[in-house]
């Protein structure tokens, strides 16, 4: 039997690309994944959130390659949220009791300062979206104005308090909450819904309530010691 022979009798089998064949991005690379799709993982990881609007590129890629990314991740014990509506991706560090998990992912939240700005934003968006306003934007000097009055002196004094405000505004920035479209004005984006859902706003706007009437009684309560010495 000649060699031809054997090839047409299926004897030898076409060759096919292996993971050894694909080029190496670096010295040493053993990845199967084509680049645009690894930048598009390693974003998710990096990252609190993958926002549609702002990486327009990533997005697709990662609506064309959702099951390999999160098998990926999977493998990982981590799972992939893809919130179609709000246009956005989030990783949850997987937590099984029957399973010894290695924890990957650390809840890391949101600081106090934080989250009176987040309690704030999202209070008008609410009321701007009921509005029929999709996009509100709001001031830099709004969110102080209303976010300083939730603090105390235990706080620092007024500058400190500012600071702590504006910090937290350039962190929610950096998570893809707000925008800043011009100096110290800035767009609410739809992710506020997702961070802070309607029922935790409750809890926080009722928190935040009776925080302030804690205050009030302690301050009467202050005033009438100070008035029963004076009398």
């Amino acid at each position: 039997m000649t060699d031809h022979d054997l090839a047409s009798d299926g004897g030898f089998i076409e060759p096919v690309s292996m993971e050894e064949d694909l080029p190496e991005l670096f010295p040493g690379d053993r990845g199967v994944l084509d680049p645009e799709v690894r930048r598009t993982l390693a974003l998710i990881l990096h990252r609190r959130f993958l926002l549609a609007e702002r990486n327009r590129q990533e997005w697709r890629t990662l609506l064309d390659n959702q099951t390999v990314i999160e098998s990926r991740l999977n493998d990982l014990y981590i799972r992939l949220i893809v919130d179609h509506e709000h246009g956005l991706a989030y990783k949850q560090q997987i937590r099984v009791d029957e399973l010894d998990i290695p924890i990957l992912l650390r809840d890391t939240p949101y600081t106090r300062s934080e989250t009176l700005v987040l309690v704030h934003l999202r209070t008008v968006y609410e009321r701007e979206n009921v509005a029929g306003e999709s996009a509100p934007r709001i001031d830099i000097e709004d969110v102080e104005q209303t976010v300083l009055s939730y603090f105390t002196d235990a706080d620092g004094d007024i500058s400190r308090r500012q600071k702590a405000v504006r910090d937290a505004m350039r962190k929610l920035a950096n998570d893809g909450i707000i925008s800043e479209e011009t100096t110290g004005r800035y767009r609410i984006g739809p992710l506020v819904e997702v961070v802070l859902s309607a029922q935790k706003l409750t809890e926080l706007r009722d928190w935040l309530r009776e925080s302030a009437l804690g205050r009030e009684a302690d301050a009467l309560t202050e005033q009438d010691a100070r008035e029963g010495v004076l009398s």
